[in-house]
C-alpha cells in the first residue's frame, strides 16, 4: 500500500507536497501574461515602475515580474518562504528585495509603489478589509492593484474545499487553509474595494485547457512522478477573458485617491 505524501506548505523539504508552491508555478504564466497585457494597454513602461508582490511565497512571481523589467519588492508572512525566495533571487542574479511581513501590516511608507500584486492572499486572509486598506495605502495615487483569487461557486468549493484539502486521493493543502467564507465572487470583491479607494477595472477568468490534466498533474505530483515545475506545462492554465470565472479569476483595480 502506497504511503500518503507529507502535505506541508512553505517547506524546504523536497519530499513534501507543497500545494501553495504548486499553485504558484501553475499560475505563473497566466499571471505574467495578464500583468504584461494590462501594462501594455495602459502604455506603462515596466522599467519605470516599482512593484510590490504580496504573498510572494518562494518568489516565482516576483522573479517573473522582474523579468518583465519591473523593480520588485516581495513580502510574505512565512520566514521560511522568504528565505527560499531570497536565495532563488540571488542565484538568478535578480535585485529583488525580500521581506517577511503580513498583508495586513506592510512595512512600507504611503505611496511607495506604482503597482502591487496580491497572490495567495485574498482567499486566505480573514481580514480582507485591512488587506485592501493597506493595498490602497502603499500604492501611489494613480497606482494599480493586481490580484488573483478564488470564486465562491460550487465548482470552486469542490476544487478548493474538497479536492485540494479534504479528499485523501487529491489533497495538496493543509486542512482548513481555505474556507467558504473567504472565497469571494467578483462583484462582492469589487464592492468591498470601493470603501478603500480602489475601483475594480477588470475581471478575467483563467482555467486549465483540459481540467482532466489538472487531476493528472495532482496525482502525479503526489506520487512523486513529477516535480513542482513539471506541473505547469501539464496543467497549462490559459486566460479566459470572455468566460464566466467558475473557479479562479484575475483582476486589477485602480487607486482612485478617495479613502
Amino acid at each position: 500500500m502506497a504511503t500518503a505524501p507529507l502535505i506541508e506548505i512553505d517547506t524546504p523539504n523536497a519530499d513534501a507536497v507543497d500545494g501553495r508552491q504548486l499553485r504558484a508555478v501553475a499560475f505563473q504564466a497566466v499571471r505574467l501574461e495578464y500583468v504584461a497585457g494590462v501594462l501594455r494597454r495602459r502604455r506603462l513602461e515596466p522599467s519605470r515602475l516599482r512593484a510590490l508582490v504580496v504573498g510572494s511565497g518562494r518568489g516565482d512571481l516576483a522573479r517573473g515580474l522582474a523579468g518583465l523589467g519591473l523593480h520588485v519588492t516581495a513580502v510574505d508572512p512565512s520566514p521560511v518562504a522568504t528565505g527560499l525566495a531570497a536565495a532563488a533571487s540571488e542565484r538568478a542574479g535578480l535585485p529583488i528585495a525580500h521581506e517577511t511581513a503580513t498583508s495586513e501590516s506592510l512595512p512600507f511608507p504611503d505611496g511607495a509603489f506604482d503597482l502591487a500584486y496580491y497572490a495567495d492572499t485574498f482567499e486566505i486572509t480573514g481580514r480582507l478589509d485591512q488587506v485592501l486598506a493597506e493595498a490602497a495605502r502603499v500604492v501611489r495615487g494613480d497606482g494599480l492593484v493586481f490580484y488573483d483569487t478564488v470564486n465562491r461557486t460550487l465548482p470552486a468549493r469542490l476544487t478548493y474545499l474538497v479536492a485540494f484539502q479534504s479528499l485523501p486521493m487529491t489533497r495538496i493543502m493543509p486542512r482548513g487553509r481555505y474556507a467558504a467564507a473567504r472565497l469571494r465572487p467578483p462583484a462582492e470583491l469589487a464592492a468591498l474595494m470601493v470603501a478603500y479607494g480602489l475601483r475594480n477595472e477588470d475581471v478575467c477568468g483563467f482555467k486549465p485547457k483540459d481540467p482532466r490534466n489538472l487531476v493528472k498533474a495532482v496525482l502525479a505530483r503526489r506520487r512523486g512522478r513529477i516535480g513542482d515545475h513539471e506541473v505547469a506545462p501539464l496543467v497549462d492554465f490559459v486566460l479566459d477573458p470572455a468566460g464566466t470565472p467558475l473557479v479562479t479569476y484575475l483582476g486589477h483595480a485602480s487607486r482612485t485617491g478617495e479613502t
